[in-house]
């Protein structure tokens, strides 16, 4: 598996509006794209900064470049992002996910 890192800085003004735009907007354009086997959205305030971090989860490198194109480390950004961020991130990373064991299954052994 693969997760995909991206992040992400606003202001923090605009942290709560980015975060409605993330869950209404970004989160079933995710969860609807195919081979995205699932997402997890980070947030944190440093200083006058609100910092976004995106993580998602691929079954191969071949999907990222299916979602992301053949540059598939190429940060992608919705034209609404304009209105929140304070720059563009050009690069995202990738690690290969060597153990997760969901809340779920944690959970259920507890």
């Amino acid at each position: 598996m693969i997760a995909r890192v991206w992040h992400g800085r606003t202001p923090i003004s605009k942290s709560e509006a980015y975060k409605r735009f993330l869950l209404e907007t970004a989160v079933p354009d995710y969860r609807a794209t195919d081979g995205c086997l699932g997402l997890t959205f980070l947030h944190r305030m440093a200083g006058e900064e609100a910092h976004f971090t995106l993580v998602t989860f691929w079954p191969s490198v071949e999907a990222v470049r299916r979602f992301a194109g053949e540059d598939f480390e190429k940060a992608k950004y919705y034209p609404e992002d304009r209105e929140f961020l304070i720059d563009y991130e050009e690069r995202v990373v990738h690690h290969e996910v060597f153990y997760h064991q969901p809340v779920a299954a944690f959970e259920a052994n507890t």
